[in-house]
């Protein structure tokens, strides 16, 4: 199992930015992104089921990032809008071949079996 994030870069305030993954290697059953900030912990910021339409986001990045698949081309997407410098992370995807439907476990890193090295994301002011 191979995921290949790429997309990271610099931006501005207000800014947008597309994050890739190359997801191969067997079926999954839900991928997602999650993030970490320069000293803080890793979090959650935003899920959907490997078939689509059951998308979920953190607070923080809801209705400013969505997130989608390219299903010919097996790859995974965070479009990321109206850029903040608290954005400024790290980013992960990841990917699990279970579903879930509670948005506990959705929010969990544990709940991901399988991760891609990160891409770097800054926002500046």
């Amino acid at each position: 199992v191979q995921l290949q994030a790429s997309g990271g870069g610099l931006v501005q305030t207000g800014g947008s930015l597309r994050l890739s993954c190359a997801a191969s290697g067997r079926a999954f059953g839900r991928y997602g992104w999650f993030r970490q900030a320069p000293g803080k912990e890793r979090e959650f910021a935003a899920t959907n089921t490997w078939r689509g339409g059951n998308a979920y986001y953190s607070d923080s990045v809801k209705g400013r990032f969505t997130i989608f698949r390219d299903n010919t081309k097996n790859t995974l997407h965070l479009q990321m809008n109206s850029l903040k410098p608290e954005d400024t992370a790290v980013y992960f995807c990841v990917a699990t071949a279970r579903d879930y439907t509670l948005s506990c476990y959705l929010r969990l890193s544990s709940s991901y079996d399988y991760w891609g090295q990160g891409t770097l994301v800054t926002v500046s002011s």
